[in-house]
């Protein structure tokens, strides 16, 4: 190819569009990814973002940085071919470089489904040179935004803790990477803004997610990092534009080094990335990236029925089951109408003091005077699915099998057991520590009828083990994708099991296990009134039909107070608790109520796009709303919390110009409540005069022309 040529590689389908840009001089850059009616990239002519960046101690980064970008190597690898072909229903496009003075080749391969604007990154690096290669990090997604300064767009990130989950920020991005008058120095930027998780909590710090929208054009960019451990995302500034870096583990942020033999390749975790056209904005993309992740997940029985669960822990039997509380907790529940009956921590308890003795999963004799078959088939002969809670990764230090599972079985640091909060974590890379959990699961299932299992997670062990591994982060890694094989196991011999995803709450709330369990519990938040931001915004982390928010309607409630908490759970996958077996006749109907209304609407659910009419949610919002828009029906869950105005604006700029039908869905007898439907601006108003707290669940339908 001549020193001046610049070839550029275009790839994708109607609703998605990507052009690569090929020089023989300047590293392979992506220029454009881009919906339709996005804008085309444009750019100075200086040298993109490199396509692929690859860390090693000899080579480092071409300036001084302590960012995943202009990586020595990274800025090296030249073109080496492509390939475009299908795999069923995906488009896929794979771009080989390599980097003569390492002998190192990357292959970057992104798959994106017909018809939706997103697409999944990866990117595999083999050494094809005659020595080892220690890697220090390797992006799985990197791409410049030529043309796009930081003052013109808007970074999208999410605080997340436990009680506090998936707390979203949308900020001028350029508060955060200021303009430096780069072009003055003839330099790229040298920091950047960054998120990065720790240890096995993927979203114990922040949501692996991130995303940029333009505020001239209204286009927006949104990406995952589908792992259920450590990951980095970094944005900064660059000559020519903004870029983005998205990775896994890094030396830098995780203890992650991996060394290559020759000969040997390492693949990174996946990345996903939505766009939307220009008219879309936000919600086009989190539009997409919803389609984008159906299309992903594993097929499984549930994803038809979404089966509503009652739980019995929160603010209920808080880990405190026996056979005389449940029996009467069952026959509310199937009353109420709910198909799957989970009994939650401490099943298994003999003596009241089970957290750092748990391990062998056999169920309690005292709590139990029939057994636990008892009260399993008391469950079934309800109608309902039994389920039962279980947090498989760890063994308490006094449990037994602490001792009957070999030492090499769980994660190491230095040559001692890694404990964290009176428990050891097991090492998913050995054989016996996954024979153990797969006999536990076979017998829940095989044995005692179980059909739903919670997969609880309640410790985060650190940096990783340092057994059999170049580093920690590595052992750490190589962990965390033999949990996910564990979990593919255990749905290859039970396909019809149901499993939950649960970690004190959403502190594991990625991807990579979404993609393989049915649903998410939100959060561990007992607070009624604090729970509503939690819900609005778990639509942007998975799909509304995988977010398991919690309703807890108790007896000493008011009416008002029912119905708020009901409403938490209809739009998403109800997950129901709380003593209904106590509650008046009057204050029961509300909960059946609330729960028919949700077996009604999954259908709406599951097909669902979501929209925020008052904005991303903020923590102490006085009013939230979250819409789920599913055909020519908008549905639309609206909560008053204390402090809040009598009258608050919806806005629904996907209804303008529409007649709408409007009317309170649930529940319906209430009095109290008024709107006002506007067309031309698509806004609903809403006034109440009933006292916070209150809620409500309104149906807006389009009246189109017969």
């Amino acid at each position: 190819m001549p020193a001046d040529v610049i070839q550029t590689l275009r790839w994708g389908h109607d609703a998605l569009t990507a052009v690569v840009e090929i020089h023989p001089d300047r590293p392979v850059a992506l220029r454009t990814l881009a919906a339709p009616g996005g804008g085309a990239a444009g750019g100075d002519g200086a040298p993109a973002q490199p396509l692929v960046e690859v860390l090693v101690p000899g080579e480092g980064r071409r300036r001084a940085s302590q960012r995943l970008s202009e990586t020595a190597v990274g800025c090296r690898l030249r073109y080496a071919g492509a390939e475009q072909s299908r795999e069923g229903g995906r488009h896929v496009l794979r771009i080989a470089l390599r980097d003569d003075r390492t002998g190192l080749a990357a292959e970057l391969t992104l798959r994106s489904y017909e018809g939706v604007s997103a697409c999944q990154a990866r990117v595999r690096v083999t050494n094809q040179g005659t020595a080892p290669v220690l890697l220090l990090g390797v992006s799985s997604f990197a791409a410049g935004f030529p043309g796009r300064h930081a003052g013109d767009l808007d970074v999208l990130y999410a605080d997340s803790e436990w009680l506090g989950e998936g707390r979203w920020t949308r900020r001028p991005l350029g508060e955060l990477v200021p303009d430096l008058g780069l072009d003055g120095h003839g330099q790229h930027g040298r920091g950047a803004f960054a998120l990065t998780s720790s240890g096995t909590w993927s979203s114990g710090r922040h949501v692996p997610m991130g995303g940029l929208v333009d505020r001239r054009t209204g286009e927006a960019w949104v990406w995952q990092i589908e792992h259920n451990g450590a990951w980095r995302w970094e944005l900064g500034a660059r000559r020519d534009g903004v870029y983005v870096a998205a990775s896994g583990p890094t030396d830098l942020d995780h203890q992650w080094s991996q060394t290559l033999a020759p000969g040997e390749s390492f693949t990174t975790v996946p990345v996903s990335v939505a766009v939307s056209p220009r008219a879309d904005g936000l919600e086009g993309a989190v539009a997409a990236l919803t389609a984008h992740r159906r299309a992903l997940r594993r097929p499984h029985p549930d994803r038809d029925t979404l089966p509503v669960v009652f739980n019995d822990y929160m603010n209920t039997l808080m880990g405190d089951p026996t056979t005389a509380k449940l029996l009467p907790l069952i026959e509310a529940a199937a009353s109420a109408g709910a198909e799957v009956f989970c009994v939650d921590a401490g099943w298994y308890d003999e003596d009241g003091d089970w957290w750092d003795s748990v391990g062998a999963w056999r169920p309690s004799r005292t709590r139990f005077p029939g057994g636990i078959e008892e009260v399993l088939g008391h469950i079934r002969a309800h109608g309902m699915t039994p389920g039962l809670w279980l947090e498989p990764e760890v063994i308490g230090v006094r449990s037994p099998m602490a001792d009957e599972l070999p030492k090499e079985a769980f994660l190491q640091r230095g040559g001692e057991r890694v404990v964290e909060h009176g428990r050891y974590h097991l090492d998913l890379r050995h054989p016996a520590a996954v024979e153990h959990l797969d006999q536990v699961v076979d017998r829940l299932v095989g044995e005692l009828g179980v059909g739903y299992v919670k997969l609880d997670y309640n410790i985060n062990p650190g940096a990783g083990t340092d057994v059999d591994a170049t580093s920690a982060g590595a052992g750490l890694l190589a962990h965390n994708r033999a949990h996910l094989a564990w979990l593919d196991g255990v749905l290859d011999r039970h396909p019809a099991l149901v499993l939950e995803n649960c970690a004190s709450g959403a502190m594991r709330m990625d991807f990579a296990m979404l993609s393989r369990l049915n649903l998410q519990s939100t959060s561990d938040q007992q607070d009624f009134l604090r729970y509503p931001p939690i819900a609005v915004a778990a639509p942007l982390a998975m799909p509304p039909e995988q977010a398991a928010n919690w309703a807890y309607p108790q007896p000493e409630m008011t009416d008002e107070e029912v119905a708020f908490t009901m409403c938490t759970g209809v739009l998403g996958r109800l997950y129901l608790s709380g003593n209904l077996h106590a509650m008046s006749p009057e204050r029961f109907a509300l909960v059946r109520d609330g729960v028919r209304l949700h077996r009604a609407l999954r259908p709406d659910v599951a097909s669902s796009a979501p929209c925020w009419p008052l904005g991303l949610p903020r923590w102490d919002d006085p009013w939230c709303a979250l819409g789920l828009r599913a055909g020519a029906v908008t549905h639309v869950g609206v909560w008053r919390r204390p402090g809040a105005e009598e009258r608050v604006v919806l806005s629904f700029p996907h209804l303008a110009g529409w007649d709408v039908r409007v009317r309170v869905a649930y529940p319906r007898q209430a009095p109290g409540w008024e709107h006002s439907w506007n067309p031309a601006t698509g806004e609903l108003t809403v006034t109440t005069t009933v006292a916070a707290p209150t809620a409500r669940v309104i149906e807006l339908r389009e009246l189109r022309p017969e």
